[in-house]
């Protein structure tokens, strides 16, 4: 088994996303690096810079100006805090990785344009965002000079770190939880060579592109369920296109949570016991989405297979103020703080799991070994104790981070025990029967089954959010400057009204 290496002072890393574009959201949508909270996560990361003639260079001429800054002040509050630039990403494409791959005086220009940028800037590391080696265009052999330009940044950081008596740059990469993708693009074990962490991205499996309907669950069957009549609202039933576009993420078929608060109001809300996720529908709208329960079982997940961390994508589409979802900032991360960075639970022996409804469990589809609860009544949960091992099966659903250097534990073969039904290492499922369960009360919640947070296991006082006092008044920071957005949705000018 290999050993954790982890982040002193905090018991997993906690590495969020913070896109550039989200300032540039109508209303009390858009959020600045300032309205963030730098106790929230280990590692920030910047998404994204772009690549202009072998070098990095900033995505706009804003993010030099005005944002790098803003993000990078946000460690005067939080001394500990690590801050990282993501470069490329999905929109990217491949051709201009591909030509700076090519040779070697192509990759020594990038890697002195990074050292040059993440220093003048004052990052502390680097993520690359490469979607994917030797896919979507990229040739074959991108799989391996992808490997050369990482062992080239990470000697070159070595010998900045020696010269300049600097702590070393970090070094992440964000991959593919596809398992498809992960055969055709990466050598895990050579990846983990040269990176600090490696961040695995499990969402967008599914989606209106899929033309079926499924959760953002932490499960195999994710990948393989059948497709139902579209007449029918269960898990894998099919679609007939993509929703309309949020009010502020102005995007078909995907929704921020912020949104999704509204938006499920007055739907049908069901749980999915094999899953550990809720959906939601009504009429012909569907949606799944992940809550503060869901996530609380996704870190109990990654806590159990001794994985190093978890990875948010992303920080802006949670409800940052508090204002949409009426459960304060950040509800969804603050739950991952809670439990993976102040670890506020032991993952041995897990908590025990409780469900404050009465509602039968029922099966969805004719062949879905899947349970669902309706969520119209409350809705807490804890992990049943000692029974909470996943098996390797479920790796690829959930967003985590792995160890450095490529050092992963090993799994176990115990099966998945998540309340009423577990799932087998062979995907099938068993019902135990019922058991006296009792509840250890981690998360308020409110009447609609949604968490607003953790609370003290002896006095059931709500805890503050990270970087604030109990008791202390909640404060929204509103920045000075102004904002004026052009028609192509890029921003010139900052302010808030």
């Amino acid at each position: 088994m290999g050993k954790l290496l982890l982040w002193v002072g905090a018991a997993h890393k906690l590495v969020c996303y913070f896109t550039n574009w989200a300032f540039s959201r109508p209303g009390s949508a858009s959020i600045l690096p300032q309205d963030l909270d730098p106790f929230l996560c280990t590692h920030l990361v910047f998404a994204f810079a772009s690549m202009n003639n072998n070098q990095i260079v900033p995505k706009d001429p804003l993010d030099e100006k005005i944002l790098y800054p803003e993000f990078n002040k946000l460690k005067e509050r939080n001394r500990g805090l690590k801050t990282l630039l993501s470069v490329w990403g999905w929109n990217f494409g491949t051709s201009r990785y591909t030509k700076m791959l090519s040779t070697f005086s192509n990759r020594e220009r990038f890697v002195n344009s990074v050292n040059a940028l993440l220093r003048t800037h004052g990052f502390d590391g680097l993520d690359l965002f490469f979607l994917y080696p030797g896919l979507r265009g990229s040739p074959e052999h991108d799989r391996w000079t992808f490997l050369s330009l990482l062992e080239e940044l990470l000697q070159a950081f070595k010998n900045e770190a020696q010269l300049t008596m600097r702590p070393r740059l970090l070094l992440s990469d964000a991959v593919s939880g596809d398992p498809h993708v992960i055969q055709k693009a990466y050598d895990a074990r050579l990846l983990g060579r040269f990176l600090d962490f490696i961040s695995v991205l499990s969402y967008d499996l599914h989606g209106s592109w899929k033309r079926s309907q499924d959760t953002i669950a932490l499960c195999s069957l994710c990948l393989e369920t059948p497709n139902l009549r579209a007449s029918q609202n269960e898990l894998g039933a099919e679609d007939v296109g993509p929703a309309s576009p949020g009010k502020y993420t102005k995007q078909a078929g995907f929704l921020a949570y912020y949104e999704i608060c509204s938006f499920i109001e007055g739907m049908n809300k069901r749980w999915i016991d094999d899953q550990h996720v809720p959906y939601a529908f009504k009429g012909k709208e569907w949606v799944g989405y992940d809550d503060a329960i869901s996530f609380s079982y996704k870190a109990f997940f990654i806590k159990r297979e001794h994985f190093g961390g978890g990875m948010v994508w992303t920080l802006d589409l949670d409800d940052v103020t508090g204002t949409f979802c009426g459960t304060g900032p950040f509800p969804l991360v603050y739950t991952l703080n809670y439990l993976l960075v102040k670890d506020k639970f032991s993952s041995t022996p897990s908590p025990k799991l409780w469900f404050s409804t009465a509602v039968n469990s029922s099966r969805i589809g004719p062949e879905m070994p899947t349970t669902t609860r309706d969520l119209t009544t409350g809705l807490g949960i804890l992990l049943l104790g000692g029974e909470a091992m996943a098996t390797e099966t479920h790796r690829k659903s959930v967003t985590m981070t792995t160890t450095p250097r490529g050092e992963t534990a090993t799994p176990t073969r115990t099966p998945l025990s998540f309340g009423r039904r577990t799932a087998a290492p062979e995907g099938k499922t068993e019902s135990p029967g019922e058991k006296p369960l009792t509840s250890v009360g981690h998360l308020a919640v409110s009447p609609g089954g949604i968490a607003v947070g953790p609370v003290h296991l002896q006095t059931g006082q709500k805890v503050a959010p990270p970087g604030r006092k109990a008791g202390d008044p909640e404060k929204v920071t509103t920045p000075s400057g102004k904002m004026t957005v052009t028609p192509d949705g890029r921003a010139e000018t900052l302010e808030r009204l």
